[in-house]
């Protein structure tokens, strides 16, 4: 599991450079260690991708079923997963795009690129970070942006972790999330003002911020453009009722997170 998730860090950072300029600021401040309290992944809900097949494959991880999440205006279902034996490993969120929501031409082209991923997973197993079929073109990135953001940054970067995140209940420098955002933007960095910098309270046991991704250049069928790539979150947890902290995942708030990738205007 530690690879794994080395794995998963090392692909992420190496398009994600805020994320360990950030990393390293806190450590700087004095967070010998910067907790990672969950990782994110989009895929589509057909083939070999599916969520089905990724819960599995996390199974083979120790990970287990822990809720499920729905998103009708993103047109996407999500679950994440718990490890079964380890509590401070980091949680997984696997959201899926509900293709047979979208019109007749977004579903046939991303149909294609799962028979692909498809033929390359039959041929050599399901491999997480991974974009399990060739490069598209810009005009096809376009048009997929039309109908969704998600789609489109999915069939450009495939399986591999949209996000980390930092867990704010274990920095030792910067004690919540007010004073981590505003660090952050003294810091020169971009937030995500969806739905307010702040996502959810203290009545729903969670509060979260993100960057906004960061822009890379990058390699399409055609040509290197710039494009939004992955994002860095923060999440601080509060007890519930019963005194123990809040572990699930609030679907409001997330899908305001998940337009921390959204195209700049």
């Amino acid at each position: 599991m530690k690879q794994f998730f080395e794995s998963l860090w090392n692909d992420y950072v190496s398009i994600t450079p805020d994320a360990l300029a950030i990393h390293n600021k806190f450590k700087q401040l004095g967070d010998t260690e910067i907790v990672n309290d969950h990782v994110a992944f989009r895929t589509f809900n057909d083939g070999l991708i599916s969520l089905k097949h990724i819960g599995a494959y996390l199974e083979q991880l120790g990970y287990q079923e822990a809720g499920e999440y729905h998103f009708e205006e993103k047109k996407l279902y999500a679950k994440h997963f718990a490890h079964k034996t380890e509590q401070d490993a980091p949680k997984i969120f696997v959201s899926e795009l509900l293709l047979e929501e979208f019109s007749p031409e977004l579903q046939m082209f991303c149909r294609g690129l799962i028979a692909e991923a498809n033929w390359n997973i039959g041929k050599n197993g399901l491999q997480i970070p991974s974009r399990p079929w060739g490069k598209i073109s810009r005009t096809a990135y376009q048009k997929l942006l039309e109908e969704s953001e998600y789609a489109a940054w999915l069939a450009v970067f495939g399986l591999r972790a949209n996000h980390f995140t930092v867990s704010i209940n274990h920095l030792e420098s910067l004690g919540n999330i007010e004073t981590v955002n505003q660090y952050l933007k003294e810091s020169g960095f971009e937030l995500n003002t969806s739905g307010g910098e702040i996502k959810g309270n203290e009545e729903v046991c969670l509060k979260q911020s993100s960057t906004m991704a960061n822009t890379v250049n990058w390699e399409f069928e055609d040509g290197n453009y710039p494009i939004r790539s992955c994002f860095y979150e923060f999440a601080e947890r509060f007890p519930m009722q019963n005194g123990e902290l809040y572990q699930g995942f609030v679907a409001a708030s997330a899908d305001k997170i998940f337009e921390s990738t959204n195209v700049a205007a």
